[in-house]
């Protein structure tokens, strides 16, 4: 069965790297504008922030990906993200979801759950973490508090690697914690593309304070040097029915 560590097999669709498929109808085109107008997508009007940052597979660090994340806060300890291979409309991807929870939730977590997250404060420290057209004054406000702060992202695309399609199981991503970790061509065309320099944002966020936690196994790629993947395997179904109460 699939893994995702393995390359999937002959990639359908045009040869061009486009999502197979043909061309929305007119017709289409007018259902999905009345659809908008008409109702609410009320979890979606949730999203507050739009973050642009960089991610790398656990089990591949060599493979980096520039990373679009639309986020909306749940509480005060918990985001919820939509993560995109780039903000454009008219091409982006929708390649995984991120989960973010606060210093004190993660505390919480048992160490083998712990594993699974990385934390934020080197990519914001450091400059790779942007909130795009948002004002340095608000943006390092708001980085503050995500500094403390961890992830889980699952892919569930893997677009670099080529496939026109979500294929094979899902991914874990963990987050650069160093500059030998990071591709400076990558970095360089994303600041140019917003017309930053990551390097001077750096240097702006010094006064940005880490979480106090003491003992974490997040980031456990430094800690073992082993990453993750994941393997999809048959099982028994259990086909039970459940009674109705």
């Amino acid at each position: 069965m699939t893994s995702s560590d393995q390359t999937p097999g002959p990639m359908p669709g045009p040869e061009d790297g486009t999502v197979p498929g043909k061309a929305m109808t007119v017709g289409q085109q007018m259902l999905d504008k009345g659809a908008q107008i008409m109702q609410s997508l009320k979890p979606i009007g949730k999203i507050s922030q739009h973050v642009c940052t960089f991610a790398l597979y656990s089990h591949d660090m060599s493979r980096q990906i520039e990373t679009h994340h639309y986020m909306s806060r749940v509480n005060q300890d918990f985001w919820q993200c939509a993560v995109f291979d780039s903000d454009d409309p008219a091409t982006s991807r929708l390649i995984g979801v991120e989960y973010i929870i606060s210093d004190t939730t993660f505390e919480s977590l048992p160490p083998e759950e712990q594993k699974l997250w990385h934390s934020h404060e080197y990519e914001i420290k450091s400059g790779l973490w942007i909130n795009p057209g948002l004002p340095e004054l608000i943006e390092n406000a708001e980085l503050q508090t995500m500094a403390k702060t961890f992830g889980k992202f699952w892919c569930t695309w893997q677009v670099d690697r080529g496939d026109k399609l979500p294929l094979g199981a899902p991914a874990l991503m963990v987050s650069p914690q160093s500059e030998s970790t990071v591709c400076t061509e990558v970095v360089k065309k994303r600041d140019d593309k917003y017309q930053i320099s990551s390097q001077k944002l750096m240097s702006s966020r010094t006064d940005i304070k880490p979480s106090e936690i003491l003992l974490s196994y997040a980031d456990y790629w430094k800690q073992s040097g082993k990453g993750f993947a994941i393997d999809v395997r048959q099982v028994e179904m259990n086909t039970g029915i459940l009674p109705f109460p």
